[in-house]
This record gives C-alpha cells, sequence and structure tokens, in this order.
C-alpha cells in the first residue's frame, strides 16, 4: 500500500516478538483467519510515551482480497470493546492519509481528527491522527 518502512509499523521492534509484545498488561491483538490463511488483524496497547489513560490502535491490517466484507469492522469492534474492558478512557491511532476507507471506518466507530500527535510512537511519517473518546 506504499507505506514507508521508517516512520511507520513498519519500523517498530514489536514485529519481531509479537506474541511478547501483547502479553503486557491491558494489551490484546487479534488475529482473523479463514480457514489456516490471515486475513485481518489489530490490536490494542497502552499509548507509548504518554502520561494518560488512552490506549493505541496498532497494527490494523486486512487483506485486499478480505477487504469491504466487514472483517475489519469486526476487529476494531473487538479492539474498542477490549480497550473500554481494560478500563481506557481513548484509543488513540495514526494512520496514512491516504487510507481514506480506514478512516471513513475509523470516523463510523467515533474517532475524530486531531491536529496533533499524542505520545510518542515513533510513526512520524503517519500524519493522520485520530482519537475516539469512551
Amino acid at each position: 500500500m506504499g507505506v514507508p518502512k521508517v516512520g511507520t509499523a513498519y519500523g517498530d521492534k514489536a514485529l519481531d516478538r509479537m506474541f511478547q509484545t501483547y502479553q503486557r498488561p491491558r494489551s490484546v491483538f487479534y488475529v482473523a483467519e479463514n480457514g489456516e490463511e490471515i486475513i485481518g488483524c489489530g490490536g490494542i496497547a497502552p499509548l507509548d510515551n504518554y502520561d494518560g489513560n488512552i490506549c493505541e490502535l496498532q497494527k490494523m491490517y486486512v487483506s485486499k482480497k478480505t477487504r469491504g466484507k466487514g472483517i475489519a469492522t469486526q476487529l476494531l469492534e473487538a479492539c474498542l470493546a477490549s480497550a473500554r474492558e481494560f478500563g481506557f478512557e481513548a484509543c488513540y491511532l495514526e494512520t496514512m492519509p491516504y487510507m481514506n476507507a480506514a478512516q471513513g471506518l475509523y470516523q463510523k466507530k467515533g474517532f475524530t481528527y486531531l491536529k496533533e500527535a499524542l505520545g510518542d510512537t515513533g510513526h512520524h511519517a503517519c500524519t493522520v491522527r485520530m482519537l475516539n473518546t469512551f
């Protein structure tokens, strides 16, 4: 999808330690499967380098061939339900400006745009920031 390898989730050290990363308290990662094929994923964890009770939606992806079938909606709803269960006050995300379909889904689920980044995720290339307050 043309996402840069630097300044985005591609550069996260967590990619090499996904299981361990989401074993932290108040963290969860969901994987959507069709048979043995992974067709989507997404998770939440406390927002890094932020002094507040906000989680971050992380590594939310759905395969191209299964987009438009509700998989992203189901993953997002599961992530937001977990965020509420964990007692977070809000969920933050960062995405790319050209990911319009994703932004539309986020808006539909209550996210609004922010002018500035929250915390310091290291994702400086992701210039669209959104927040859903519970």
